[in-house]
């Protein structure tokens, strides 16, 4: 997409906006090369079912599993690079008075990026605690580690199916939402609740909603724009047409 493929009223209205919020999913980190969580599995792990792993139940059932797995995922995280799309967000908090980055991802690429107002919804793979305490801790030996405070296995700091948010982390997006003035939807299928209600209450409370997506989604038909195409040539495009200056 180029420049002149941006709408100008978009342009202005991210150039005149004092609150800007963004929320971001899979398909940003899929263009650095992090397999989508939806993605099949690969090697050792193609047998495996990732829904039936990040679980509770299964950390309980087989922490070593479970654990080894999300060593496997890590060494995938590690490996990866921020691409445009997470250099232009982070160039865009440095542009905009108020800027909330939202994300879906757990990867912790858009804080390599040099994005500092980051709210991870669903936790950060990089980080470790304490199943029993959720302490954050330094995994030391074993599969899984174990707590040097109370023994409890290590796990990821990462949300599985079935558990909560981190407190706190919904309603402070849930805020950011409600309280901008132009809202970005990046690559997300607007399909993973409660994260995919924050575009529908920024355009309740009046923001102007852009959706930046290779495909249509559930809240294409809500978006005041819809800018079809992949998010590190979209989004460079977006930040161009608003800031030509550089």
């Amino acid at each position: 997409m180029g420049q002149a493929e941006i709408p100008q009223e978009l342009a202005g209205a991210l150039r005149s906006a004092h609150a800007v919020a963004a929320l971001t999913g899979s398909g940003v980190s899929a263009e650095s090369g992090v397999p989508t969580f939806r993605d099949a599995q690969t090697g050792l792990w193609e047998r495996f079912d990732p829904q039936e792993l990040a679980t509770p139940e299964a950390f309980s059932r087989d922490p070593k599993l479970v654990w080894e797995w999300y060593s496997w995922r890590r060494g995938l995280v590690a490996r990866a690079e921020p691409n445009p799309a997470h250099r232009t967000l982070a160039e865009l908090e440095r542009r905009v008075p108020r800027f909330t980055l939202i994300t879906q991802n757990v990867d912790g690429l858009h804080r390599r990026a040099g994005s500092e107002n980051v709210i991870e919804l669903h936790g950060n793979i990089l980080r470790t605690v304490c199943s029993a305490e959720r302490i954050p801790r330094e995994p030391g030996e074993g599969s899984p580690p174990r707590c040097p405070h109370c023994g409890a296995p290590l796990r990821p700091d990462v949300v599985w199916f079935g558990e909560a948010l981190p407190p706190g982390a919904l309603e402070e997006a849930s805020e950011a939402a409600r309280g901008c003035e132009l809202f970005l939807c990046v690559g997300t299928s607007g399909l993973v609740y409660p994260a995919a209600g924050l575009p529908r209450e920024a355009s309740e409370a009046g923001a102007l909603l852009v959706e930046i997506n290779p495909e249509r989604t559930p809240l294409t038909p809500l978006a005041d724009f819809v800018l079809c195409g992949r998010a590190g040539e979209v989004l460079p495009a977006l930040f161009t047409a608003a800031f030509p200056g550089g």
